[in-house]
């Protein structure tokens, strides 16, 4: 009898569980592939990312060495040479950008958060979307008119201000997104206190969003250090040192493309170690701002 009555236990459905409807499903094998587009398209992204930073190794890493960094090129076709003053141009071109782009888009991020409203606003916030999809070359034909024709010279002033306004619609777009996510009570805590909304922004608002407006600022630097189309029109290059940012600038990106059409394996491979330097600039950049800012540490 013991075995009867576990065996109609068995056979009998639970009436506290719901059936399984072809709705329901669907909608399961719907979420597995989800799931598993999702992780596949993910790993693909990874694989691509991996195989070019090896591939990129493989062919520049015989020609990474000090002269790499400290010599200036040699002529067509002769052995040695290096690419110091596309290091140092890169270096001083980004942080003009940076010194031009960054307190417009961040000022402007400012703007469209705690103070954009109505049409105004709303046409801004269009503009800096529009910014965001237009060619870079576009930047540096306005750099060309605006700069190099009145100075008839390019110049490293000409390519900082063509990435700066490169820089602007990143870090104001990515700046106000995380502006927003600061929570409207502490705005209202700081008002209650009796700070004036200006004392708010500056010792509440900027410091909560403060990391992530970092990121934004890292990832527009990261952008515009390997812009090449920008500088072709307003920095043009050099193959001497030059710090002065009124005379034309190297940088990787031009020294790479010039190199990549060259008929001498030599300075095609030294392209292939600029890169990888662009490269690691870029991610040592990364892994700094995200180490010093906690972005590793995990959050409960």
């Amino acid at each position: 009898m013991s075995t009867t009555m576990s065996t109609r236990k068995r056979t009998e459905p639970n009436p506290f569980r719901p059936q399984q409807s072809a709705r329901g499903l669907q909608r399961h094998i719907s979420n597995v592939l989800a799931i598993a587009f999702s992780t596949l398209f993910a790993l693909f992204a990874v694989a691509v990312l991996i195989f070019l930073i090896v591939y990129i190794l493989r062919q520049g890493i015989p020609f990474i060495n000090l002269d790499f960094f400290t010599k200036l090129p040699t002529a067509n076709g002769e052995p040695g040479g290096g690419m110091g003053q596309s290091v140092q141009g890169t270096l001083i071109l980004v942080g003009l950008a940076a010194l031009f782009g960054v307190p417009l888009g961040l000022f402007t991020a400012i703007y469209l958060s705690e103070f954009g409203h109505g049409r105004l606003a709303n046409g801004l916030r269009f503009l800096v979307d529009l910014l965001n999809g237009v060619p870079t070359i576009i930047f540096g034909l306005f750099a060309w008119v605006l700069i190099v024709i009145p100075q008839q010279s390019f110049s490293g002033l000409a390519g900082g201000a063509a990435l700066a306004l490169i820089m602007v619609p990143i870090v104001a777009r990515t700046a106000e997104d995380i502006l927003r996510l600061v929570p409207r009570e502490l705005r209202e805590a700081s008002f209650a206190l009796g700070a004036t909304e200006a004392r708010t922004i500056l010792r509440v608002v900027l410091p909560a969003a403060r990391n992530g407006i970092i990121t934004g600022i890292v990832l527009a630097m990261a952008r515009v250090a390997g812009e090449t189309a920008p500088l072709l029109m307003t920095a043009f290059g050099t193959t001497f040192w030059n710090t002065d940012i009124t005379q034309p600038m190297d940088a990787l990106p031009l020294r790479i493309f010039n190199f990549t059409l060259s008929p001498y394996q030599l300075q095609i491979n030294q392209a292939y170690a600029g890169s990888f330097v662009l490269i690691m600039l870029i991610l040592i950049t990364s892994f700094a701002v995200r180490w010093f800012t906690g972005g590793f540490k995990r959050k409960f």
